[in-house]
């Protein structure tokens, strides 16, 4: 065994649906701005951006329905509602008609975001990690295996205290899943316990401590947590 001079951090994982067994995760990757009526309310024009990403760490995850704290050094804390894919075989330069084997499985999931911090970030020409990439920032449901599921279309809806704020459709992705899998891989190899967060539809919006959020991804799944 490696003598490590401090004991190496617990793995992040992701519980996988009906069973004991966790999905190791690796590393978060973001898709931005990936739904047109998103992009738009974000002042961006969804009909001339290629995809472009961001990062969150493995262990900003929160999973089996923990509550989530409100972040420290923000007064806008904002929801992003996703579907989220996990792979399960990595590889580079995937070809899109190839993409979907290398998925094991997916999850519904908020990509919580400290938008005061993140917009500030942008005015500047700053990187947006303290935005994104904060403690906590990635509630997720428990993975259900990829098969028998079509990513290319089905409900996404976020409610808040029971109110829906955010409703859309998968087959309104800009970038499908196969097609964000395949341009990543030309940027990063990817590896298996990877997930990607695969964009929000339009409605985001603040949360206050006490919100509870509940997430819910047709033929998915659903993610749930308490803002304390």
């Amino acid at each position: 065994m490696p003598d490590y001079v401090l004991a190496p951090p617990v793995i992040p994982a992701v519980p996988v649906e009906g069973s004991s067994r966790l999905f190791p995760v690796r590393r978060i990757f973001c898709v931005g701005r990936n739904y047109a009526e998103h992009a738009i309310e974000m002042g961006s024009d969804p009909t001339r951006e290629p995809p472009f990403y961001f990062t969150k760490p493995a262990d900003a995850l929160v999973v089996g329905g923990a509550d989530m704290p409100y972040p420290p050094m923000s007064r806008e804390l904002h929801h992003e509602m996703e579907l989220v894919v996990a792979i399960g075989e990595g590889g580079a330069d995937i070809a899109v008609a190839d993409a979907l084997k290398h998925v094991w499985g997916y999850a519904a999931g908020l990509d919580m975001t400290r938008r005061d911090l993140q917009n500030e970030a942008k005015k500047t020409g700053r990187p947006w990690d303290m935005g994104k990439g904060f403690d906590f920032s990635a509630p997720i449901g428990a993975l259900r295996p990829a098969q028998g599921f079509d990513p290319s279309k089905g409900r996404i809806e976020l409610r808040v205290n029971g109110e829906v704020r955010q409703a859309s459709d998968l087959s309104k992705l800009i970038w499908s899943v196969p097609e964000i899998i395949a341009n990543l891989s030309r940027l990063v190899r990817l590896a298996p316990g990877d997930l990607i967060m695969t964009g929000t539809p339009e409605g985001v919006a603040a949360v206050q401590r006490g919100d509870l959020l509940e997430g819910f991804v047709e033929g998915v799944g659903e993610v749930r947590c308490r803002i304390v």
